[in-house]
């Protein structure tokens, strides 16, 4: 699975508008919703229930939100780079400006675990976090994004 595939620059948000942990979800929601404030309002509720488990704040300023869902019927990823870091409650307790969302059906456990493993990672990698953050659009961040996958 190619994260690149997965992640098409509309759904990527270079920058971000929100300030803080909760507008970021719900912003990287709605990207995934595709207009439907049914599946938006859903899809918020399964992550923050993942959230409030343990914060995706996974370390290195990145944050992987992410939940499952009987609504959706595939995987579906967003991404977005805020311009300032944002407290986000990080298991290294540094703020987080890299995000990545996913969420899927409940029926795709196994491929919704190899996505999250395969955003995880990509981004262990110094050089691409500072690609992507620096990214000046989500043309560029998404083509960062292919050209690691590539290597």
């Amino acid at each position: 699975m190619l994260l690149s595939q997965l992640l098409n620059p509309h759904r990527i948000r270079v920058p971000i508008r929100a300030t803080d942990k909760g507008s970021v979800l719900r912003e990287l929601v709605e990207m995934v919703a595709n207009g439907d404030q049914g599946d938006a309002t859903d899809l918020l509720e399964a992550v923050e229930e993942r959230e409030a488990v343990l914060s995706t704040g996974i370390g290195y300023g990145v944050a992987i939100p992410h939940g499952r869902s009987a609504r959706v019927r595939e995987l579906r990823l967003a991404a977005g780079v805020a311009l300032a870091p944002i407290p986000f409650g990080a298991l290294d307790g540094e703020p987080v400006q890299l995000f990545f969302l996913l969420v899927g059906p409940e029926s795709e456990a196994g491929a919704h675990v190899k996505a999250l493993s395969r955003i995880t990672r990509l981004v262990r990698h110094q050089t691409l976090r500072e690609r992507l953050v620096g990214a000046r659009s989500s043309e560029e961040f998404h083509r960062h994004l292919r050209e690691a996958e590539e290597r």
